[in-house]
């Protein structure tokens, strides 16, 4: 009795791994034309693709859920669709992409769905092992709301303005992660410890992407344009997970040249 007991119990603690990782996610990509640093960027090409069918293709790739651009804008909307991707029209006004996702989330009016993940629309090089880590482990955690962060190899990040940097609890590495503490563009004024690389990616749960999308904007977030920051003086905790690889965004004209030569080289 005790063996066949202890034989259920296993049985049992199997099939609830199993259902947690059958959890379902949804990728949305937030994109718009009206960029203030590099107008038209979801367009620009490389390797004769445009910047967010990089992004799209690199997230159907990653098979962690069914893929869908946010966007206002028809050029976005055509491009896509005429691409064979899946694309929804959302309103103008909106002041974030978390904001845009979540009007999309609405649209789609999907049931079933545990995990919400925001992925940005300037992250051509961004790692399909990556985005698929980061929907293991948020599940695994069950995590509200988690990110991703690589280590910095370059002092001059720390200086540059253009990469956010986030600031952890503890030290994350492939086995471990950890709350983070702060988002910032400079980071000067840290001892530089627990400091990593931001990746433009997120996942929630829903309740906490609905929670989020009803709070009003801090002014640290107006300040340095950065959304993430809403959560965390909102007692929303960020999960940061750790990633290998090292992706460019695309957020200035040099940028962009910089990753062209990059990805056209590579092919």
């Amino acid at each position: 009795t005790k063996k066949i007991l202890n034989f259920t119990l296993i049985i049992a603690s199997e099939r609830r791994i199993i259902i947690r990782f059958m959890r379902k996610s949804i990728v949305l990509i937030p994109s718009r034309m009206a960029a203030t640093r590099l107008p038209n960027k979801p367009l620009l090409r490389i390797n004769n693709k445009s910047l967010i069918m990089h992004v799209y293709q690199k997230a159907k790739l990653s098979n962690v859920g069914d893929v869908y651009v946010a966007t206002a804008d028809d050029e976005i909307f055509n491009e896509v669709i005429k691409n064979g991707g899946k694309c929804l029209k959302t309103e103008k006004s909106h002041q974030t992409g978390t904001d845009r996702i979540f009007d999309a989330f609405k649209k789609l009016d999907i049931k079933n769905i545990n995990y919400v993940i925001n992925l940005q629309g300037d992250e051509p090089l961004i790692d399909i092992k990556d985005i698929q880590n980061l929907n293991v482990k948020a599940i695994k955690n069950n995590s509200d709301m988690a990110t991703l962060a690589c280590k910095i190899d370059d002092n001059q990040i720390f200086e540059n303005k253009n990469i956010v940097k986030v600031v952890t609890n503890k030290k994350i590495d492939n086995n471990t992660i950890s709350s983070a503490i702060q988002f910032s563009r400079n980071i000067k004024k840290y001892d530089k410890k627990n400091i990593y690389h931001h990746i433009g990616i997120y996942i929630y749960k829903p309740s906490i992407l609905k929670k989020f999308v009803q709070l009003q904007q801090t002014k640290d977030e107006k300040k340095e344009k950065l959304e993430q920051l809403r959560a965390l003086q909102n007692n929303i905790k960020i999960d940061v997970v750790f990633a290998n690889s090292k992706p460019i965004g695309v957020d200035t004209k040099k940028d962009y040249i910089e990753i062209k030569k990059l990805m056209e080289y590579k092919k």
